[in-house]
């Protein structure tokens, strides 16, 4: 009698049955370099005190295309672009739009970036200019994709996992997503790149599984989990899996519960996974994180995109903020994303002492954030 190996069982259900297919061979994990925190430190410090700038960009989330090889059921943006789907930024529209926002940081999203042909090209690029690269990916291509693009500390591969392997393939709508992503990762952390997971809750998530799953890409070495909550999009093909903002906070009491916080390591910010939680109340500051698209800036934000601008500096500019946030806007009144709120604890931390220290105290005490071990 032949035993199926844990790979070829019908589903991986826990961390414990999917590690020892999974966990990666070789050197240990990369770790998250501490040039990341005192360049973002120091960045934050110049544009806030220096240059007394009100809004000023973070991350620049960068879409050289709209088109995917999914079609998620959460996503807006495949509907949303459905009119400029083949169309793709050129390797010099991109690279403007980076020395544009000025940011130290870019996040390449989309659509599904390894489909860009010019990625290898832009990420060297970027690399080469010290800016810290995070390249979000459903995992599918990125075996090939890493044939050509060598790892470095400043690049750090985001794959997107809604859950373990059944649940994961439900949210994608394809069976052997997940074990294709997974596989992609360990060969990543074999190979020494710096891989960090992203999981966006709606109605239905199951905390369970989405605890095996922390658990399993924290034993694997990922970097760290990054949680949010889906945003309600237009364009979405079903509403009713969105959350309204006191259902993601009663979701977030029990995925980031005490004992889960102290076990899986969070690349979020304490303060954010606070938020979250509903300890803590912010207004959405989504300027930080400006998103350059086939169609130019998106305008106001990375969510929400009422209408495009070719000049980034509309994006941070007093009139338009009067129009959204949280009680001004029915659009945003159940957004939690972090690139509108976990970007406000940062920014509202570094407005006073007593708030700096609180962002150093959590992330000496926790797992998660930019101090994370």
């Amino acid at each position: 009698m032949t035993t199926k190996s844990p790979a070829e069982q019908e589903f991986m259900t826990t961390a414990e049955q999917a590690l020892p297919a999974y966990r990666p061979e070789g050197a240990p994990r990369p770790k998250r370099p501490m040039e990341l925190a005192w360049k973002t430190a120091f960045y934050l410090f110049k544009q806030k005190f220096i240059h007394r700038r009100k809004r000023f960009p973070l991350v620049t989330m960068l879409e050289p295309l709209e088109a995917c090889n999914l079609a998620c059921e959460g996503c807006g943006r495949i509907r949303e672009y459905a009119p400029v789907i083949t169309k793709t930024l050129t390797l010099e529209q991109c690279l403007k739009a980076v020395e544009e926002s000025g940011a130290p940081i870019v996040s390449i999203a989309g659509g599904e970036p390894t489909m860009y042909k010019e990625l290898p090209a832009l990420i060297e690029e970027l690399v080469s200019r010290k800016i810290f690269v995070y390249c979000c990916t459903n995992g599918i291509l990125l075996e090939r994709v890493m044939k050509q693009i060598p790892p470095s500390k400043y690049l750090s591969w985001v794959i997107h996992l809604d859950g373990m392997e059944e649940q994961h393939d439900i949210a994608v709508v394809r069976t052997g997503v997940w074990k294709t992503a997974m596989a992609a990762a360990k060969k990543a952390l074999e190979a020494g790149y710096r891989v960090c997971s992203n999981t966006t809750l709606f109605q239905g998530s199951n905390v369970e599984d989405l605890h095996e799953l922390f658990t399993l890409v924290t034993d694997m070495g990922f970097e760290g989990v990054m949680v949010s909550s889906g945003y309600d999009f237009v364009d979405g093909p079903t509403q009713e899996m969105f959350l309204s903002r006191e259902e993601s906070i009663r979701v977030f009491n029990r995925v980031l519960n005490d004992a889960a916080i102290k076990r899986i390591r969070f690349y979020n910010n304490p303060l954010y996974l606070s938020f979250l939680r509903g300890e803590r109340d912010y207004q959405c500051t989504a300027w930080s994180n400006p998103t350059y698209t086939v169609q130019g800036w998106r305008e106001p934000c990375y969510p929400l995109a009422d209408r495009h601008t070719d000049n980034v500096n509309d994006l941070f500019s007093d009139e338009l903020w009067t129009h959204y946030g949280v009680g001004v806007n029915d659009k945003c009144a159940n957004c939690m994303m972090h690139c509108g709120f976990e970007s406000a604890t940062i920014y509202n931390a570094i407005s006073s002492p007593v708030g700096v220290a609180s962002l150093v105290k959590s992330l000496m005490t926790k797992r998660s954030g930019v101090g994370a071990p």
